[in-house]
């Protein structure tokens, strides 16, 4: 039997977490079966199987893809240009999860794993480590924020707290208002946290 290569895997888990974020979208988690992904993705039981011993697992592996995908945004965006404002750097990120959302669903998809993460401690174990790195990529923006005069003493855990605290209420809004909603929340942030 000929070896499978490491990019087949990954591009066989990436059709089956692609469709089950469909059928998520669709149909929710707990309305979607086992079989319905089978049928959505195009594959035997044993081929998804193969790659996820449960639900939970689809659930947990595209929880972990999501959070996985904002920290590096935050890295990313904040790698690019170390010193800018953090109003600019949470707007970059803001305009890169609308982007995401567009393409893939990100908001409602987010939306779904939180509640899920209150029924799965799981879940919510894996959600808390996420958060925590989200934040501490925020407080390493802030503390390479150059002082502005009469600015206040704030710990940069703290602020990278409040900062972090922008992205759900951005991700809520744009899952059930629409984009529509969201229009000019990265200005606004700009203005906030000016240079």
């Amino acid at each position: 039997m000929p070896k499978v290569s490491q990019q087949y895997r990954d591009a066989r888990r990436d059709q089956i977490l692609n469709a089950a974020r469909r059928c998520f979208l669709r149909d929710g988690f707990h309305a979607t079966s086992m079989q319905d992904l089978f049928a959505e993705a195009g594959l035997s039981s044993g081929a998804v199987y193969r790659y996820f011993a449960s639900k939970d697992e689809v659930i947990i592996a595209i929880a972990e893809d999501n959070m996985r995908g904002v920290v590096e945004m935050i890295r990313a965006v904040a790698a690019r240009s170390p010193g800018r404002p953090a109003g600019a750097t949470l707007a970059d990120i803001l305009q890169i999860v609308r982007a995401r959302d567009a393409a893939d669903g990100l908001g409602k998809i987010a939306l779904l794993v939180w509640a899920e993460a209150l029924r799965s401690p799981v879940i919510a174990a894996r959600f808390k480590v996420m958060l925590t790195q989200m934040r501490a990529g925020l407080a390493e923006v802030v503390r390479e924020e150059p002082r502005r005069e009469g600015q206040r003493d704030v710990p940069a855990d703290a602020m990278a707290a409040a900062l972090l605290s922008v992205l759900p209420g951005y991700i809520l809004q744009l899952a059930l208002l629409g984009p529509e909603a969201v229009d000019g929340v990265p200005e606004a942030l700009r203005s906030l946290w000016p240079s």
